[in-house]
């Protein structure tokens, strides 16, 4: 088969493929990562590049401007390579993965003990955890065997287990593999061992190495989330955390949300690329944090994981087909313990690989993490935690009762499928305010110039739009507003934030109607899904007691602007916590605290879940929410006052 020669600037990465692949492929292949939310399908338009010269055929110019068309823009996902090609990737296109290198290890490390990292926070627990002791879920026990002789002669593998129940009080299984190396490794070593073993399930040895006291022993804690994914590098002898690493979730190139990976992972290596693109995140946070803070991979001997129930599945490369069809059934809720290297983990092989459990279709470990690091589970008040993310999930109880749901958010408020989102890293806009003259005042992260929009800064600007008249109740931009900033482009109205002579980027960073009909399903699904499980269990939302806000970036929402746009209730502002990734806490809780593991599976257990997608209640309550704040406006009384800006 014909093979042509791509090359992708302005990194001039190269790669030969097959005549007749797709540029997305291409790109894929190359290791250059393009936004494309909608898996390849050619809807969404945003994985653009610039053909410099070679041979192609381009499938549709529906989704480019006249301007993109001279340009000679195409749309990656409909090109066909037909021969040697080289490729433009404008930096708007780019799905950013950002990497340290060595060289800047040492500054990283400082920066991350010193708390002053872009990094999503670490999450913190609500609830009261102060009776937890250390237990975690392996540990690294030095024993000194005695020799046999003719008064005691026990087998090798009697002798080990005999002396780790002398120190530990119980006796681990043992499997058929060390026992094979025993008896050389015992003598070698002058019968002093280092005995590595795992709480998983029944403690279980894992490891056995030459020595005679324990040494380090490390393990991550993970979000496995549809947008970021977070790791966690840990001491697990002193239960502290060293630092803490968020990227992008590759998979995004194949979709932007759980649906779309799941159809995608139907298709021909589908389901190998997905988990390939986690399992390389998760080894590009391993090796950014085991290199800043000079930890071996040797040394790591565990990763505790939570994730959405998709999530889990395309890490474990379990097909997840019937997630998605009636009667919507996940594989397995409850995964086994299994070796890290089996998932393409590339830290010590005998590392073992845990997960919280999840409850259903799409109420998964995140959410039971997320409950457990909060606490509420063991408590008498009525409490809400909202983790606002793609997938919004939801959970009101308390320590008799949980109920649980997920509303499709979408990403968002996670920075894509809008024009010019970004996560929270230097230079995101995090705050806005807009003057009565619509002049935008910026905070961005770091102070830098701006780059793009995070979460927090798109809840801010809607709500500041909402208020000063930029935009009306069904999110219509007022384009007779007299302001250079409101402009209509490509037949579409935007809002400009920064203009290119303003910003860090080379382009205008604007908010479209289209971004602000996206952000309006989001904060409406989120909003939806809270009233029915109130009107489910026949509570109003007076009767709650806390409301926790989780996600990479609750910690930084304006709760009055959240609701002002109706995100979020109308009900009294102490009664708003903040406690950051909850799921990354909870994962973290389960890798150091035998107790805390064994609340995660009572907590999956005894949660009930309500599945939204075919109650006719929450279609009513999502359609009422498609409105700034939302069609009954009595129910956000004096939370937005407006302000009227110059026409």
């Amino acid at each position: 088969m014909k093979k042509c020669k791509i090359v992708f600037k302005p990194e001039g990465k190269k790669v030969e493929v097959a005549h007749g692949t797709d540029l997305l492929t291409a790109a894929i292949s190359a290791g250059v990562y393009l936004t494309s939310n909608c898996g390849g399908e050619g809807v969404c338009g945003r994985c653009k590049v610039i053909v410099k010269k070679g041979k192609y055929a381009f499938e549709s110019n529906a989704r480019l401007s006249d301007d993109e068309i001279k340009k000679k823009y195409v749309i990656a996902c409909l090109t066909t390579v037909m021969g040697d090609m080289e490729v433009f990737v404008p930096q708007a296109s780019k799905l950013h993965f950002e990497r340290l290198k060595n060289k800047d290890a040492a500054k990283f490390a400082k920066k991350v003990l010193s708390g002053k990292t872009e990094e999503a926070p670490e999450g913190k627990a609500a609830g009261s955890k102060k009776n937890l002791k250390l237990s975690s879920l392996t540990r690294k026990i030095g024993i000194n065997l005695p020799q046999p002789d003719l008064n005691d002669k026990i087998s090798d593998a009697d002798r080990l287990l005999r002396e780790i129940n002398k120190v530990c009080g119980f006796t681990p299984v043992l499997e058929i593999s060390h026992i094979r190396k025993l008896g050389r490794l015992l003598r070698s070593s002058d019968w002093a061992v280092i005995v590595t073993i795992a709480f998983a399930d029944t403690p279980e040895i894992t490891n056995i190495e030459p020595g005679n006291s324990s040494i380090r022993n490390f393990g991550f804690a993970f979000d496995i989330g549809t947008t970021t994914i977070s790791g966690q590098l840990v001491d697990l002898d002193k239960g502290t955390v060293l630092g803490t690493r968020t990227l992008y979730n590759k998979q995004l190139t194949f979709g932007d949300d759980v649906i779309t990976r799941i159809i995608f992972a139907g298709e021909k290596n589908g389901l190998k690329k997905l988990h390939a693109a986690a399992a390389e995140n998760i080894n590009t946070i391993i090796e950014d944090l085991t290199g800043a803070f000079g930890v071996s991979l040797s040394d790591v001997t565990v990763l505790s994981v939570a994730g959405n129930t998709t999530m889990m599945h395309l890490l474990y490369k379990i097909d997840p087909e019937y997630i998605r069809r009636e009667p919507y059934t996940p594989a397995a809720n409850f995964l086994p313990t299994v070796k890290a290297k089996d998932l393409g983990i590339e830290i010590n092989p005998r590392a073992i690989l845990v997960s919280l459990p999840g409850v259903s279709t799409y109420v998964g470990g995140d959410i039971t993490a997320g409950v457990l690091s909060s606490g509420f589970y063991s408590e008498k008040p009525v409490t809400l935690i909202v983790d606002i993310g793609t997938n919004g999930e939801i959970a009101l109880g308390n320590e008799e009762w949980i109920i649980a749901a997920s509303a499709s958010a979408g990403p968002a408020f996670e920075g894509t499928g809008v024009a010019c989102g970004m996560r929270a890293a230097t230079g995101a806009i995090e705050d806005v305010t807009i003057s009565p003259d619509f002049e935008p005042v910026l905070k961005t992260i770091k102070g830098a110039k701006p780059r793009g929009i995070c979460g927090s800064g798109y809840i801010a600007l809607l709500g500041e739009m909402f208020r000063s008249g930029v935009m009306d109740r069904s999110g219509k931009i007022d384009i007779s507003r007299k302001t250079k900033r409101i402009r209509k482009k490509d037949g579409e109205a935007e809002y400009v934030i920064a203009f290119k002579e303003e910003s860090g980027v080379e382009y205008d960073i604007v908010i479209k109607e289209s971004d602000i009909d996206n952000l309006k399903r989001s904060k409406g699904a989120i909003y939806s899904a809270i009233m029915v499980l109130l009107k489910k269990v026949g509570m109003d939302i007076s009767a709650i007691s806390r409301i926790y806000i989780a996600g990479g970036f609750g910690n930084f929402i304006d709760i009055d602007k959240a609701v002002c746009i109706g995100l979020l209730p109308d009900i009294p502002r102490q009664k708003y916590l903040f406690i950051g990734n909850s799921s990354l806490a909870g994962a973290r809780e389960a890798l150091l605290y035998e107790r805390s593991r064994a609340d995660a599976a009572e907590i999956a257990r005894k949660m009930t879940y309500m599945e939204l997608s075919l109650d006719n209640m929450y279609s009513d309550e999502y359609v009422a929410s498609l409105f700034f704040p939302h069609t009954d406006i009595a129910k956000f009384s004096g939370s937005c006052g407006k302000k009227e800006g110059r026409k």
